[in-house]
C-alpha cells in the first residue's frame, strides 16, 4: 500500500506540475527523470497510456550502421554528454506495413535505426526491478519498437521494459562474397541484425540500473521473428552472460547456410532471392559478381531504400533467407543444432508456446479459402466467409499443430538435451472473439499468430476490427491476469505463475507438458501426444482434402517454421507426393488467384 501510494503521489505532482508555468520546483522534478547513460543524457516522461510509469524514449545503443558500417558488426557508442532528443521515426529500412506498424507506401525507414526505449515505474529510482527486453516479430524483414507499449504491464507487475530496433530483411541478414571476403573479426559475420540485438542487450547491461533494472535479472521476450530471435541468441556463442532467462513465442529455428544465403546460380531452388540473385536483378551495376572490390563499392553506395526494393520487384512464394550459419554469430552446425549443444548453452530457464490456430492469420486472409462478397455497397467491407469450413480448419489445425511441435517442443527438446532443466511450453488457446455481419472472426481467425501479444501489453488493438477480435468483458480480463502473471513471475523467479492454483508443469522430452492458455474455466494442463510423423499421418487418409491438398499441407508443415525436411516430405505416405511438383503447384494457385482478383489476399 505505501509503495502504491507513494507512487500516486509523485504520479499526481507531475500531472500537477505540468498543467502550471514553468517554475524552479518544476524544474527540479523533471531533473529527477533525467538520466545519464554511456550513450547520453535522456529525460523521461509519464507515459501517456499507464499512470505511475516513466518512459525513455529512442535512447542510441550503437553507432549508425551507413556508409562504411553498412554489413558491418555492430560499432559501440560512446557519448555520455548528448543530449538525447525523440525522434519521429526510428523504423529501420522496410517495406512500409500496418501489421508491422509502419505507415507509408512502398520502402520507407531509415539506416539510422539503433536505438530502444525504456518503461520503468516511477519509483525507479535506486530500485531493482527485474528487467524483460522485448524484441519485436515481422519476420526479421518488418516492425520497429514503437509498435508496442508495455507500460501497462509495468504499471502493474514492478518491471522494467526495454524495447529495441535491429537492422531489418537484406540490411539486417546478408551474405555475399563481395561483402565478407576482405573483412575481419566480426565484420565477417553475416547476421548483423542479431549483433543489433547483442549490442543493445550490452547496453543493458551498463546502462539499465539507471533506470531501475536489474542487470543481473534479465528475461529476453519476442514473438514470431522476435521468438525466432530468441532462440538465435540461446544459440549464439556470442550472449553469454547477457541474459537470465528467455520466452519465445510462436518462434521458429531456420537458419541458412553461406552457400545458400548467397545461392549462386540458383543452386537452391527452394530460395528465389539469395543475394546471388539480388545482386543480378541491379541492371545498372556493370560489375561481375565476383569483382570483390568493385561490387562491395557500389552495393555500399546503393540507396538503402532501392536496395530493399529488390527483394519486391516480384511476387514470390519462397522466403528471404536471413539467419545465416556464419560461424560467428550462429554456428555452423545450424540454430537448432547449436541449441541442443553443451558448448552453446547458458542453461538458463527457457519459455516458449505457439498459439492454437498460427497460421489462420495467413490462410484467414487468403482468397484459396474465403469468399468475399458486397452484399450491400462497395462502401462497406466485404462480407467474407470460408468457402470449405471442413478443409480450412484441417489445414489450419494441423499446421498450426506443427508449429507447435517444431517452433516448441522440438527446440525446447533440443535444450534438454544440453543440459537446460527449467523448460516450460504452452500453447495459446484464448478464442473468444465476437462475430460481426462480415466475418465470423472466432472461426476465421481464433488464437491466430500474434493475438497473445495483446495480453502481455495490456494494449487491444488489431486495426479497425479490434473490437470484435479482444471484445471486452471477463474472457478477456481472465486472460490478461493470467498471461501478465505467468511473464512477470517468470521474468523475477523464474517459474510461471498464472495466478491461479494450477501448477505449470515443467516441460521434459519423455513427458513434454504444455499449458493450455485460456479464459480461466479452460485453463489446463496437457500433455503433448503427437509427434510430426503421427501428426502427419493422421491426413494421409482423410476424405475432406485432394490428393494435391494432403501434399501441400504436408510441404507447408515440414518446409516452415524450422528448416526443411525435404526427406520427410518425399518419404510421407510412400512416396505419395512424388507426383507433384509442389513448388510449381504453389505459384499455379497464386498466379490464377492474381489473374481473377488481382491478389491472393482477401482485401
Amino acid at each position: 500500500m505505501g509503495l502504491t501510494m507513494n507512487r500516486i503521489k509523485i504520479a499526481a505532482l507531475l500531472i500537477v506540475l505540468a498543467s502550471c508555468v514553468v517554475t524552479d520546483d518544476k524544474i527540479k522534478d523533471v531533473e529527477t527523470l533525467k538520466v545519464g547513460m554511456s550513450t547520453g543524457i535522456v529525460q523521461g516522461y509519464m507515459s501517456h497510456s499507464a499512470v505511475d510509469v516513466v518512459a525513455w524514449d529512442d535512447i542510441p545503443f550503437a553507432q549508425p550502421p551507413v556508409g562504411d558500417l553498412r554489413w558491418r558488426a555492430t560499432r559501440p557508442l560512446t557519448a555520455g554528454n548528448q543530449i538525447i532528443r525523440s525522434k519521429d521515426d526510428t523504423a529501420c529500412v522496410q517495406k512500409a506495413s500496418e501489421y508491422g506498424g509502419v505507415s507509408g507506401e512502398g520502402i520507407v525507414g531509415s539506416e539510422d535505426c539503433l536505438y530502444l526505449d525504456v518503461k520503468a515505474p516511477v519509483d525507479f529510482q535506486d530500485k531493482n526491478y527485474p528487467v524483460m527486453f522485448w524484441i519485436h516479430g515481422g519476420g526479421n524483414t518488418t516492425g520497429l519498437k514503437d509498435f508496442y507499449d508495455y507500460s501497462r504491464l509495468v504499471a502493474l507487475k514492478d518491471v522494467v521494459v526495454v524495447s529495441t530496433n535491429y537492422r531489418l530483411g537484406g540490411l539486417g541478414w546478408f551474405s555475399h562474397p563481395a561483402i565478407q571476403e576482405d573483412q575481419e573479426g566480426l565484420d565477417k559475420a553475416t547476421n548483423f541484425g542479431t549483433l543489433d540485438i547483442i549490442e543493445s542487450l550490452k547496453w543493458v547491461q551498463t546502462n539499465i540500473a539507471n533506470f531501475g533494472g536489474n542487470p543481473d535479472n534479465v528475461t529476453i521476450f519476442g514473438e514470431s521473428a522476435g521468438g525466432h530471435n530468441v532462440y538465435a541468441l540461446l544459440a549464439s556463442p556470442l550472449t553469454d552472460g547477457l541474459f537470465h532467462k528467455a520466452i519465445s513465442q510462436s518462434g521458429y529455428t531456420s537458419s541458412h547456410s553461406l552457400e545458400d544465403a548467397h545461392n549462386r546460380d540458383g543452386g537452391n531452388p527452394l530460395l528465389e532471392r539469395g543475394s546471388w540473385q539480388i545482386v543480378e536483378s541491379i541492371n545498372e551495376f556493370n560489375v561481375e559478381q565476383d569483382d570483390s572490390d568493385n561490387l562491395a563499392n557500389q552495393l555500399r553506395d546503393m540507396d538503402a531504400r532501392e536496395f530493399i526494393g529488390l527483394y519486391y520487384q516480384k511476387e514470390s512464394i519462397d522466403s528471404i533467407p536471413l539467419t545465416t550459419r556464419d560461424g560467428i554469430v550462429i554456428p555452423k552446425i545450424g540454430l537448432l543444432a547449436a541449441l541442443s549443444e553443451p558448448e552453446y548453452s547458458k542453461n538458463i530457464p527457457v519459455m516458449a508456446g505457439a498459439t492454437k490456430d498460427e497460421v489462420s492469420l495467413w490462410h484467414g486472409l487468403h482468397r484459396y479459402f474465403m469468399e468475399t462478397e458486397y452484399r450491400f455497397t462497395k462502401l462497406l467491407p466485404p462480407i467474407v466467409t470460408i468457402k470449405n469450413p471442413e478443409l480450412f480448419d484441417l489445414w489450419v489445425r494441423t499446421r498450426s499443430h506443427a508449429w507447435k511441435l517444431r517452433g516448441v517442443d522440438i527446440p525446447l527438446t533440443a535444450l534438454e538435451a544440453a543440459g537446460n532443466q527449467e523448460l516450460y511450453a504452452y500453447r495459446f488457446d484464448w478464442d473468444h472473439q465476437a462475430s460481426s455481419m462480415f466475418a465470423d472472426f472466432p472461426n476465421i481467425l481464433g488464437a491466430a499468430h500474434g493475438t497473445d501479444i495483446a495480453f502481455v501489453t495490456g494494449q487491444y488493438t488489431y486495426g479497425p476490427i479490434s473490437s470484435y477480435i479482444y471484445p471486452e468483458g471477463p474472457a478477456r480480463d481472465q486472460m490478461e491476469q493470467t498471461i501478465m502473471s505467468a511473464w512477470s513471475s517468470f521474468s523475477s523467479s523464474a517459474t510461471p505463475d498464472t495466478g491461479s492454483p494450477l501448477k505449470w508443469n515443467a516441460f521434459e522430452s519423455s513427458a513434454p507438458a504444455f499449458i493450455h492458455l485460456d479464459k480461466n474455466d479452460l485453463l489446463r494442463m496437457d500433455v503433448e501426444p503427437d509427434s510430426m510423423d503421427s501428426l502427419l499421418e493422421s491426413i494421409s487418409d482423410h476424405p475432406v482434402p485432394t490428393d494435391l491438398e494432403k501434399c501441400l499441407i504436408v510441404w507447408e508443415s515440414l518446409i516452415n517454421v524450422g528448416d526443411p525436411d525435404l526427406d520427410a516430405f518425399r518419404h510421407w505416405n510412400d512416396g505419395f507426393c512424388a507426383k507433384f511438383d509442389v513448388r510449381q503447384e504453389q505459384k499455379d494457385i497464386q498466379t490464377r488467384l492474381i489473374a481473377e482478383f488481382g491478389s491472393i489476399g482477401v482485401n
